[in-house]
Order: structure tokens, then sequence, then C-alpha cells
């Protein structure tokens, strides 16, 4: 516990269960559209893929988590080709 303390006066904190459970959902459908466009060489579904991995490490908000998520599986549906 005063390790927790520790960080928290340090101004970090701990990321909500919310926030992993949208992290690791978004990273696996992230994966799995990344491999699609690999196999079927299409280049849109794997960068869009290679997106829904990274953006979670750049987002530390759990709102805007699911919504740039959602966006861009948005995206990935209109370009599944």
């Amino acid at each position: 516990m005063n390790n927790l303390d520790a960080l928290q006066s340090a101004g970090l904190q701990l990321p909500s269960p919310a926030y992993l459970f949208g992290a690791i959902l978004f990273g696996i459908v992230g994966y799995a559209a990344y491999r699609y466009g690999k196999k079927a060489e299409l280049p849109y579904p794997k960068w869009i893929g290679v997106a829904l991995m990274l953006y979670p490490y750049a987002i530390s908000r759990t709102g805007m988590l699911y919504l740039v998520g959602g966006g861009l599986c948005v995206l990935l549906y209109v370009f599944r080709a």
C-alpha cells in the first residue's frame, strides 16, 4: 500500500478496469485486423489494425479510448474490402 501512495503522490494513477478492458479488447481486434490485412494483402485493414494496437499507449482517458477505438473499428468495417 505504501508503493501505491508513493505513486499517487508522484502524480501517477493506475488505469481503471474499464480502461484495461478496452485496451485489451481493441488490441485483440487490431491484431486480428492486422493479420487479416497482411494475409489478404490489403493495406487499409493492416494499418488500421496497427493503429488499434498502438493508440491505447497514447490515450489516457477512458472515454477517449472507447471513442477513438470505436471510430477505428468503423473505419475497419468500411475498408474491409
